[in-house]
């Protein structure tokens, strides 16, 4: 087994994982510690050590809010259970999970980007357990990177200090630069430089697309999974503010911050800086700053300007629902016509057939988001040809309470971790994470998630999302082509923002 490992900084040293077939290396160093004069700077090169760097532990996790502390969020209870976790804003640390037992393997590499609103996460969240993944044959990456003020602030001190590269994003630059120590060292660990799938969830899958539209990673992955990144929902990868209009912010956040300059900032306390923040209250995000990210991702892409790789893209049954917040009918006409416009008729002709019951309208008129921003990207795609998209919707029951197949629920079924779950899965959900996670590392190895599940029979086909056939895969109870998407309000939701992108 590779339980000691030469990078370009120095050796490295792992354990055996819960599998001792599997070495698992944690808080491995990919950059320099982002504090004082590099705060707020993008990601600079690691210091080399003398001797065995011991990757026993997980890093600390980025400045953010103390998890575990919020009784009412779901993710409280889920996974965020320790207050006590390490945080510290020198976090620039990866984590490998390798089932190699010399370097010359070159399998496949999977590297995950968590989401959190791009607000909190950490690597070692309990479901991002990279262990039944590095089983399949893979070799998985996990990143860290800067979060809230910290990974998404602009001032126009910091664009005038690099005039000539990327001005804000630092939080996605980690994540480059994450990738690239990948291509320079994973070989190393019996993984394949050239053979790199990228995939995160909600705001790690935005972060997935951003990169994905990025000219600056352009070439290095070769495929990409976006789980609920939102697809061409305007909510979501649409809208970004510009350089200028994000360096404004930063300058009025400097005056609330009592600071004169970026000096000042610089030399302040990072947990000062997140308490002001919070009070600040400004959801720190994507800037355009012409550099990494040069346009919102969905002109980008409806114009042909980006990577063009296979994806995996998906959602949960019960994240980001829109449905008529009315109580009679003609409430719900003025809210037609308020939020469709000339095309009010047709979306209330949908939601009335056969019924005039103001529930089951209000039920009829039901809309997941992301859904829909999924179903446009693969809409899209299916007359462009650009690339295979595979689309999936995730519903099966969830048991331990009503929340559904909630936003993050497939996690633990992607990584097959349900057994570190509080929830009473029992055998069919066992099934299903298995050959979800079967499908993902397929995807990795070739390009095509189908193959033999752990018995050797084949698993249901996955086929791509095309025009001929708009496949999408339901991972319910048991996976199969969902027989009721794209339904007639999908269609027509697909249509309708379209014609307001004015681009199709």
């Amino acid at each position: 087994m590779l339980r000691r490992v030469t990078t370009e900084n120095g050796i490295v040293e792992g354990l055996p994982a819960s599998d001792p077939r599997i070495t698992v290396f944690k808080g491995i160093p990919f950059a320099a510690p982002p504090v004082g004069n590099l705060r707020w700077k993008p990601p600079q090169p690691c210091k080399n050590w003398e001797g065995v760097y011991k990757a026993y532990t997980f890093a600390p996790i980025s400045i953010q809010a103390t998890p575990g502390l919020d009784p009412d969020n779901i993710y409280t209870k889920e996974w965020h259970v320790d207050p006590n976790v390490p945080m510290s804003e020198d976090c620039l640390y990866l984590n490998v999970w390798t089932p190699a037992r010399h370097p010359e393997e070159k399998l496949p590499v999977m590297i995950w980007f968590f989401g959190g609103g791009l607000q909190v996460g950490y690597t070692s969240e309990m479901e991002f357990d990279g262990e039944r993944i590095a089983r399949r044959g893979i070799v998985f990456v996990s990143v860290n990177y800067r979060l809230n003020v910290f990974g998404f602030f602009a001032h126009p001190e910091i664009s005038e200090e690099n005039k000539d590269g990327p001005k804000a994003n630092f939080g996605l630059l980690d994540q480059l630069a994450g990738i690239e120590w990948v291509r320079r060292n994973i070989a190393a660990f019996g993984g394949d430089p050239n053979n790199i799938t990228i995939f995160g969830q909600s705001a790690g899958g935005g972060c997935v697309t951003a990169h994905v539209t990025s000219p600056i990673s352009e070439g290095l992955f070769q495929r990409a999974i976006i789980q609920s990144g939102g697809g061409f929902a305007p909510r979501f990868n649409q809208g970004y503010p510009s350089l200028s209009e994000a360096e404004k912010i930063g300058e009025e956040f400097f005056k609330f911050l009592g600071v004169k300059n970026l000096d000042e900032a610089r030399n302040l306390d990072a947990r000062v800086i997140f308490e002001k923040s919070e009070e600040f209250s400004y959801r720190w995000g994507f800037v355009k700053d012409g550099v990494y990210i040069v346009d919102d991702p969905v002109k980008l892409i409806i114009k042909g300007n980006w990577h063009k790789i296979p994806l995996i893209m998906g959602h949960t049954a019960n994240e980001f629902i829109e449905k008529p917040d009315v109580e009679t009918l003609e409430e719900f006409r003025e809210y037609a016509y308020k939020k469709f416009g000339e095309d009010a008729e047709e979306y209330i002709k949908l939601c009335t057939e056969r019924t005039n019951d103001i529930a089951q309208i209000k039920e009829k008129g039901r809309i997941n988001m992301f859904e829909i921003g999924n179903l446009m990207w693969c809409e899209h795609n299916a007359k462009t040809k650009d690339t295979t998209i595979y689309c999936y919707c995730f519903e099966p029951e969830i048991p331990g309470d009503d929340a559904g197949a909630f936003h993050s629920s497939e996690l633990w079924f992607v990584f097959e971790t349900l057994a570190k779950c509080w929830r009473p899965f029992v055998g069919k959900h066992y099934d299903l994470a298995r050959q979800m996670c079967n499908y993902w590392t397929n995807f990795a190895k070739k390009g095509n998630p189908n193959g033999l599940d752990a018995d050797g029979t084949p698993m249901p086909e996955w086929r791509p999302y095309t025009g001929e056939e708009p496949f999408i895969m339901l991972f319910g109870d048991k996976p199969c082509k969902d027989p009721n998407r794209p339904t007639e309000l999908m269609r027509f939701m697909v249509n309708h923002l379209f014609k307001k992108l004015n681009l199709e």
